[in-house]
């Protein structure tokens, strides 16, 4: 991906209004903010640390993706990730079943992480950005703008769906050996969950701070 200095390196001049500068969230630095092409990565000439990111899709586009995410997460958690089979009986797997089995005994904190991760935080996730996108596209601001797009920044750190699928398929190649192991729709549906959330995370949803304003404007 290019990598583009907005600044080269000079900080923003005082007189210049607050909505056209861009703080650096590790090291505060301050610049202006400048139009990003697609791809192109702005990034924080002190620390190096990402302060913006183009792209082309707008709020209807993301709103797309998000309604997405949000009927494949409900397969995903509704249907079984997988179907074990042995001397013909037959268990099927479902991700909130197997964060249930974990919340006994001394791995309950593990059934609590996991939970949180795989379920909790990807449905916060989706609620939250298609509750401010809904309203992005009439051009105004979602009651709780705020509140909800600092919790999609603090949050989206906490989603390991990823985390959970690569589990998932690490357990089918280690019981396919011993047992016979199927793939359930629910698997499929996290790997679309997967690959949703993460061109959801690519985009800068910060941006919808500039686009609703201008849009009042």
């Amino acid at each position: 991906m290019a990598v583009v200095d907005p600044m080269h390196a000079y900080p923003a001049p005082v007189a210049t209004s607050p909505s056209s500068l861009i703080v650096c969230e590790h090291c505060d630095a301050v610049y202006c903010k400048q139009e990003l092409r697609r791809g192109h990565v702005a990034r924080c000439a002190l620390c190096g640390g990402v302060l913006a990111r183009g792209s082309d899709l707008g709020p209807r586009e993301l709103l797309a993706l998000t309604l997405a995410a949000a009927i494949v997460f409900a397969i995903a958690n509704a249907s079984p990730v997988m179907r074990i089979s042995f001397g013909g009986l037959h268990n099927d797997v479902t991700a909130w079943g197997a964060v249930m089995s974990m919340m006994h005994g001394a791995s309950a904190i593990v059934g609590v992480v996991a939970g949180m991760t795989i379920i909790v935080v990807p449905a916060l996730q989706i609620v939250l950005l298609g509750w401010v996108l809904v309203f992005a596209l009439r051009g105004r601001r979602a009651p709780g703008f705020a509140f909800a797009m600092r919790w999609l920044h603090r949050i989206r750190p906490w989603s390991m769906t990823e985390v959970f699928m690569l589990a998932v398929l690490v357990a089918i190649v280690k019981l396919s050996g011993m047992l016979d192991v199927i793939p359930g729709a629910g698997m499929y549906a996290t790997l679309a969950l997967t690959f949703l959330i993460t061109l959801i995370a690519k985009r800068d949803v910060r941006s919808l701070w500039d686009q609703i304003q201008e849009r009042r404007q």
